[in-house]
């Protein structure tokens, strides 16, 4: 077939406008149409009709009634839109409202001027097109998701399968060609793009709650609390999604059932009252709820509309003083006790949660020995009244104290703390029997150790604090830990009952520390303690004494330094050292040792010549520098063992017992013969 044929694609349409619904569904509760386009008219006739409306709600309709957005219009039960006037102009568009028993929806009815069309996407062929066909490609044809649209391949009309959701998808952007029956594209492609139209099909939504606002007490009428927002998904260009706000309801009610007004366009919640009227104090409650209504299509009434609630607190500011529930109060306290004596109540009707609430006390006359102290009760805001040092009836039997009471916050500029933010405190001290008290307490005392029984150590005082009462005193030993002291029940003269001993372990730091009581007559009687501190004195009592006492040395020695020996003593100095070192006497032909001084305290003895392996006892006296001077004499215990290899046996020694006695007779023996 030689000729060729020539196809020209024409859009009446750049832009194709389709409907959010497809034939051959299944019911679906609605309008079966939602978008219409109309021919503006020099002018709607009255009774005249405009076109008809399908609406089913697939449950037989019952109960349905239409709602016209422009009130020159009405829907007969038949679905007919007609004119109740003679209506020239209504504007672009006009919206109906249907509702039944189970079902309400709302259909777009759009006014078109002349020269605007309308329609379908349409292929002009020329002559000698048969064998072609239309194709359409895209998202929502051949790309997820797919198939939602259809393009008939003869004519090339364009259709939907499916209903549509705007604020799901709101614009596809398409393909057509027309190609041969063997898919050879022979015109096109040519871009198609289509607008889902927005149906009001979402109502409006408060996403952000819960929804709090606050507000001071007393503010000025229109003081604004809070602001609320709502979300409609539909096309926000367009009317549906075109919100106004409304009260619905206020709770409570008093005292006034306006208390606020919300701007319709902005939301803003504000309130309508006089600061008088705004009063926290004599409100039923400081809570107001609000039911807050937000409507699309301009706050129509074919509008939709979501609610929310909106809580207001009214907030308290400091407009009532502290006041005491009474201007004197009672308190009875034992001398000699601290601690809470009263709780002073106040009233207060701002909010408790609040510092214009919570109360601080002071005490402003009648404390100049800072005998008391006031502290809120965090709880009660009660003031509690406490004693920090102990009272004494014998000095005042009563108190009288100024107490004020102020709020934490500071009052407002014309509000001022009066008379009942102070009261008195009229305070009863009761006498009590109290124990004597020792003077000086602790009483300190030196004296020397080892002084005899029987001595004075000194005599104690003890008085009553009952003036009033005339009491005896009677005196006993409470604590004495090495049992060294006794007292003169009557006078309390402290004497001795053994020697005192310095060295011993009750002795801490040279002092002795023992306790004793003051007893009065009373009924009970009554108990006080006195502390003695004995400084003891030291005395030369304490022979110094010698280490080591045992010392070993090989009989071949070649150094003959047998040991280092040192000197100690209980005493104090000057009753201990220096100290010195003496051999007792040594006589026959030679010596075999001697002893040489180091230092005060250390003395070394040396053997003069090697001795033969045995035991020898050598006897050394110590003296020390006290006045007199004390000696003790001790015997050092000297083993000469073999030595060999670098290791020492001193074994056979033990056998051999030669004191320095028996070496002595030995020698005299010889020369006598």
């Amino acid at each position: 077939m030689q000729h060729k044929t020539q196809l020209t694609l024409s859009f009446l349409l750049s832009q194709v406008l389709l409907l959010a619904c497809a034939e051959d569904l299944e019911c679906v509760p609605g309008f079966q149409q939602k978008v219409f386009y109309i021919e503006k008219p020099f002018e709607f006739i009255e009774d005249q009709l405009v076109l008809n409306l399908k609406f089913d709600d697939c449950k037989g309709n019952n109960k349905l009634n239409f709602e016209v957005s422009n009130p020159d219009f009405t829907v007969e039960l038949d679905g007919n839109l007609v004119a109740l006037k003679n209506v020239s102009e209504v504007g672009r568009a006009l919206f109906v409202h249907a509702r039944s028993e189970h079902a309400e929806d709302m259909a777009e009815i759009f006014i078109l001027e002349a020269n605007e069309k309308r329609g379908a996407l349409k292929v002009i062929r020329s002559e000698g097109t048969e064998g072609v066909k239309f194709r359409l490609s895209g998202k929502g044809v051949d790309q997820d998701p797919k198939g939602i649209f259809r393009i008939n391949e003869m004519n090339g009309d364009v259709s939907v399968t499916r209903a549509l959701d705007r604020e799901a998808i709101a614009n596809y952007e398409l393909e057509v060609e027309v190609v041969d029956m063997n898919g050879k594209t022979i015109d096109g492609p040519v871009r198609l793009d289509i607008s889902v139209i927005d149906q009001n099909d979402n109502r409006p939504m408060f996403k952000e709650g819960p929804y709090i606002g606050h507000v001071m007490e007393g503010s000025a009428t229109g003081t604004t609390v809070m602001r609320m927002a709502a979300f409609d998904a539909d096309d926000a260009s367009t009317d549906n999604a075109l919100l106004r706000y409304n009260i619905l309801k206020q709770t409570p009610t008093k005292p006034s059932p306006n208390m606020f007004y919300i701007d319709p366009e902005k939301g803003d919640i504000v309130t309508v009252v006089s600061p008088a009227l705004l009063d926290r104090e004599t409100m039923e409650s400081p809570k107001y709820e609000l039911v807050i209504e937000a409507k699309d299509m301009g706050g129509m009434d074919v509008g939709l509309t979501g609610t929310a609630t909106a809580t207001i607190l009214i907030d308290d500011k400091n407009d009532h003083a502290p006041e005491f529930t009474k201007k004197e109060f009672q308190a009875t306290v034992k001398e000699g006790v601290t601690g809470v004596i009263v709780n002073l109540t106040v009233g207060d009707r701002d909010d408790p949660a609040t510092g214009a609430w919570r109360a601080v006390y002071s005490i402003i006359n009648g404390n100049p020995g800072q005998s008391f102290e006031i502290h809120t009760n965090p709880q009660t805001n009660e003031g509690m009244l406490s004693v920090v040092k102990p009272l004494d009836y014998e000095i005042s039997a009563f108190h009288t104290l100024l107490i004020k009471v102020e709020n934490e916050d500071p009052l407002i500029p014309d509000i001022a703390y009066g008379p009942s933010s102070t009261a008195t405190v009229q305070i009863t001290v009761e006498d009590v029997n109290e124990g004597p008290v020792f003077h000086p307490n602790p009483m300190t005392v030196s004296k020397q150790e080892n002084i005899p029984i029987g001595s004075v150590v000194l005599t104690v005082n003890a008085t009553d604090p009952d003036t009033l009462q005339h009491q005896t005193i009677r005196y006993s030993v409470y604590k004495d830990p090495a049992g060294w002291l006794e007292i003169n029940p009557t006078n309390g003269t402290v004497g001795t009952t053994a020697v005192l001993d310095r060295e011993s372990p009750f002795v801490q730091n040279n002092v002795y520390t023992a306790l004793f009581l003051a007893i009065d007559s009373g009924n009970p009687p009554a108990t006080g303690t006195g502390t003695l501190h004995i400084t003891l004195e030291d005395v030369n009592d304490n022979v110094p004494s010698l280490y080591p006492t045992l010392a070993k040395v090989c009989d071949d020695a070649k150094d003959l330094r047998v040991v280092v020996l040192g000197a100690s003593d209980k005493d104090l100095h000057p009753n201990t050292d220096p100290f010195k070192f003496e051999l007792s006497k040594q006589s026959g032909p030679e010596k075999l040792w001697r002893i040489n001084r180091l230092n005060n305290t250390h003395a070394q003895v040396i053997l003069l010549q090697n001795l033969k392996k045995a035991n020898y006892n050598i006897p050394i006296s110590v003296t020390d520098s006290g006045k007199p001077p004390l000696t003790n004499t001790t015997e050092l215990r000297l083993q000469v063992c073999t030595c060999k290899k670098s290791k020492m046996d001193c074994s056979a020694t033990d056998a051999l017992h030669i004191s320095l006695t028996l070496i002595l007779l030995s020698l005299l023996s010889l020369f006598c013969l």
